[in-house]
């Protein structure tokens, strides 16, 4: 199996409805053992989902706004395991004025906020496991490509774009201890945390009519599941620092497919020397 003995932290896990839950599932299904984290209200969504995974998975206190939660995490991971092969960097957030065209007027409390959760978080993560990744191993953090401006993501568009350069130079600092790290960037999902982006269903639409492989925002979870496992293997042995892209290939478009106006045909055979 693709994760045989492998010791997994994924963090993200809410519902079955979330990404982090698919690649839960098919770890599992690949022969991991894995840990969840959760805190606060929410820590009880991520103590039934864990059930439903698995009976006796763990679920770990991990509030990333909160610098006391990342040494106590690694002194859990090091009474139970002794060691951490991957991890799954699931977190995101972004207040409700920092997204939906309101860019201009965001205020920098919202920023930052969005900011240390979405992006810095990822940092301070590597730091926790550093120490107990001491045969190498794989980080991997879930992206949405932001190498371009989108009409509705704002401020967690930026977040994203630093949490892509946070992968390039974790990579880079990592990467003589054996660690690596990558970003995978799907394209959209029906998540909860999906509902809070303003316009996320008109981006859902456009993206299947670009995307030439097609995309399904409700049935496409499983593809991107089992890429992240790939990454969380030992099968990329020598990739690392990269933007893996999970959506379909509309990221290789430049423009969405032009409908035929009423009347004209299909495209010319002919060809111009």
């Amino acid at each position: 199996m693709l994760l045989q003995g492998k010791k997994l932290l994924i963090t993200g896990v809410l519902t079955p409805q979330s990404l982090a839950y698919g690649v839960a599932e098919h770890a599992l299904e690949q022969g991991a053992e894995i840990l969840l984290t959760g805190f606060g209200r929410a820590r009880s969504l991520t103590e039934r989902s864990a059930k439903r995974l698995k009976a006796g998975i763990e679920v770990l206190e991990l509030d990333v706004t909160n610098p006391e939660h990342f040494p106590a995490l690694t002194e859990a991971l090091r009474q139970r395991w002794g060691r951490v092969d991957g991890v799954l960097h699931a977190i995101a957030y972004a207040p409700e004025d920092a997204l939906g065209g309101n860019f201009l007027n965001t205020p920098w409390e919202s920023v930052q906020t969005a900011f240390r959760i979405s992006a810095f978080s990822l940092k301070e993560l590597a730091v926790a496991v550093k120490p107990l990744m001491t045969e190498g191993g794989s980080i991997v953090a879930l992206d949405f490509d932001n190498r371009v401006a989108w009409p509705i993501y704002d401020w967690m568009g930026v977040c994203k774009a630093a949490l892509e350069a946070t992968v390039r130079y974790l990579a880079r600092d990592l990467g003589p201890q054996g660690i690596r790290v990558n970003a995978l960037a799907a394209g959209p999902l029906a998540t909860v945390a999906a509902k809070g982006i303003p316009g996320f269903k008109s981006l859902e639409k456009g993206w299947g009519r670009q995307a030439p492989l097609g995309w399904d925002a409700r049935a496409s979870h499983d593809t991107v599941a089992r890429t992240a496992c790939a990454l969380l293997s030992d099968w990329l042995p020598s990739t690392t620092g990269e933007l893996v892209h999970v959506d379909g290939g509309y990221h290789a478009i430049g423009a969405p497919p032009v409908e035929p106006e009423e009347g004209e045909g299909g495209p010319s055979t002919s060809s111009v020397g």
